[in-house]
């Protein structure tokens, strides 16, 4: 069972406030033409109002709870028969078409505990990816400003909902716990450094066509947050495929 199956009903009031990423993701999918395979689709915060901007989705996420609350809403707004949910992993997706975008947002790939699980999935999208095809996906490695203000205290995200981060700098890894009225849950999140996202992408098989500091396109100058663009590297396909 995923972490987010007994939070599924939780989640959306849980980021509610996450908003910020939205409007890139849908320029984004806009820009491509579709249809966009979104990895970690979980209750279509991204993927509703790409399919209701028109673009047809193919969302997968390893938790059923979440792709129910998902096609919910996909029902709600209409737009059920652009949104393709899927439930599979991150290194496997049941996938068999071909796009020219994919995207992973809000740090799904952070679930990925090791190099050879986070390449696996990141060759598992080029995989998925017409020729000059794009991956877009954001991650963050926290600073220490924010692992001083956070590490093992219970905060109220929201009116109810509680939520605690357990950092291990060692290990890089955070242990994050969230409960509230509608169940709780605990998971945990690798993080690394930029330079071996950046790494970790060329040797999966992309050109870094870009890395943004944030949702506004300003190029990455340091700071918490990346946003990555990697476009399929044709010269690299018999390297990562054979």
């Amino acid at each position: 069972m995923s972490a987010y199956d007994p939070i599924a009903t939780l989640y959306d009031p849980w980021s509610t406030s996450v908003v910020e990423d939205i409007s890139f993701y849908v320029e984004e999918a806009l820009a491509s033409g579709g249809p966009v395979v979104e990895l970690g689709v979980g209750t279509g915060r991204i993927a509703i109002p790409t399919a209701m901007a028109g673009v047809h989705v193919i969302g997968v996420d390893s938790s059923q709870g979440m792709l129910d609350v998902c096609a919910k809403h996909a029902r709600d707004a209409g737009i059920a028969d652009r949104l393709d949910l899927r439930l599979g992993d991150l290194r496997r997706p049941p996938v068999d078409e071909r796009v020219t975008l994919v995207t992973c947002p809000f740090r799904a790939f952070l679930h990925l505990r090791d190099d050879e699980e986070r390449l696996e999935a990141l060759r598992a999208a080029r995989a998925l990816l017409r020729p000059r095809g794009r991956l877009i996906f954001d991650v963050f490695a926290p600073s220490r400003e924010d692992i001083e203000e956070t590490d093992g205290r219970w905060i109220e995200r929201e009116p109810g909902i509680f939520e605690r981060a357990d950092w291990d700098l060692r290990e890089q890894t955070l242990t994050l716990s969230v409960r509230g009225p509608q169940g709780e849950s605990r998971m945990t999140l690798w993080w690394l450094e930029p330079p071996r996202w950046h790494a970790l992408l060329v040797e999966a098989g992309f050109e870094v066509e870009a890395c943004y500091s944030w949702f506004d396109r300003r190029p990455y100058d340091g700071g918490e947050d990346t946003v990555w663009i990697g476009r399929r590297n044709e010269s690299a396909q018999i390297a990562t495929e054979t």
